[in-house]
């Protein structure tokens, strides 16, 4: 684990890196809203740099962090490459200890009934968005078998993701063993700053996984597999876990990566005219912009490129649960311009994109893959 001095000394290498060019300003989401510098990328880091210089941070500074999305928009534009998502993590731990007793209790009950399988089970069923679709296609003998990541919420909420890309995957002479829903990647507790519980929940992740012998870890939540490619960061080199850290990393695709130079043609595709979707995770975290477009266009999928594709839907893991107003705002936004070319589907790369796109549409929202598996 990395201590508060590496820390600090990140976060200095960081902030100097910025030049004040202001490029970030048109990009992010919350600056379009709001129009106020201090909720921008800019003003947020001249807002850390404050707070780590002077040990001192205002709750109406608090604010202006907890409205950032950290959909990383600023990395993609910013040309000094400034690693805006790693500062505001620091930021944001920093801050926690400040915060008034009722947000930590808050925030404390969020995070721990979205990442415990037991509590957010019984609940999540009613919220189910939909169920397992066809028959499950049982891998032959001799297939090459890779890791999926079963993610914390999706299988209650979406289980016909995973039950496509295991169906998939056998097709094309693959077994898929999934991960169970406590093997959580630690993206939660991450962006909500509970350090210790998302260390101690990648220590766990790296130990299982390593265990199991196979070339490649699948990812279909676009923020699962960004938190997963970062796990090494999360570690000084001298740390036993940094080596293990970057094996893990190393070995993680998303399902698009996995998928881009396979032979498809033998999938039964399910042909509805489709908006698609690209997560902030998957555009600016993962920087695989353009790549799930390509594989359906391959497909024979016509797709018209949607306005503003860069900004955040305003899922953004829980900032629509602490962010209630300005994340139906960027809701809005998002799928008016998704609706503009009358899609009969709307489909995504991510579990939290998903449900957060579908409360406000009736246009069904499903993740890409269930397309190959039709």
């Amino acid at each position: 684990m990395q201590t508060n001095h590496i820390q600090n000394q990140k976060a200095n290498e960081i902030i100097r890196k910025c030049v004040h060019c202001g490029f970030c300003l048109a990009t992010c989401p919350t600056y379009q809203l709001l129009g106020d510098e201090l909720d921008s990328p800019r003003g947020r880091i001249y807002l850390i740099k404050s707070s780590l210089e002077n040990n001192n941070f205002s709750m109406k500074s608090i604010g202006h962090l907890d409205r950032c999305l950290t959909c990383r928009s600023c990395e993609t534009t910013c040309p000094s490459g400034v690693e805006y998502g790693k500062l505001v993590d620091i930021g944001r731990e920093f801050v926690e200890t400040k915060r008034p007793v009722w947000q930590k209790a808050y925030r404390f009950s969020v995070r721990k009934f979205l990442t415990t399988p037991v509590l957010f089970n019984s609940v999540g069923f009613l919220f189910k968005h939909s169920k397992a679709k066809g028959e499950t296609i049982n891998p032959k003998a001799n297939f090459e078998k890779v890791l999926l990541l079963g993610g914390c919420v999706q299988p209650t909420l979406a289980p016909n993701i995973n039950h496509s890309i295991k169906n998939i995957l056998s097709k094309l002479g693959y077994e898929a063993i999934e991960t169970p829903q406590k093997e959580c990647c630690g993206a939660v507790d991450q962006h909500l700053s509970a350090m210790d519980d998302a260390l101690a929940k990648v220590k766990y992740n790296i130990d299982k996984w390593l265990e199991v012998d196979v070339e490649w870890i699948i990812s279909s939540a676009s923020g699962c597999g960004l938190m997963v490619k970062d796990y090494a960061s999360m570690f000084d080199e001298s740390d036993p876990y940094y080596q293990k850290a970057q094996i893990v990393s190393k070995k993680t695709q998303d399902i698009a990566e996995f998928l881009v130079d396979k032979d498809l043609s033998q999938l039964n595709l399910e042909r509805v005219d489709i908006a698609y979707q690209e997560p902030c995770t998957m555009q600016h975290g993962q920087q695989l912009s353009g790549l799930v477009e390509s594989i359906l266009n391959t497909l024979g999928y016509q797709l018209t490129p949607v306005v503003d594709a860069h900004l955040c839907c305003g899922s953004a893991g829980t900032y629509s649960i602490f962010q209630p107003k300005l994340s139906k705002q960027l809701k809005a936004d998002k799928l008016k311009h998704l609706q503009s070319s009358n899609p009969q589907m709307i489909v995504t790369s991510n579990i939290g994109c998903l449900m957060h796109l579908q409360k406000g549409t009736k246009i069904p929202v499903k993740h890409w893959i269930e397309l190959l598996n039709g």
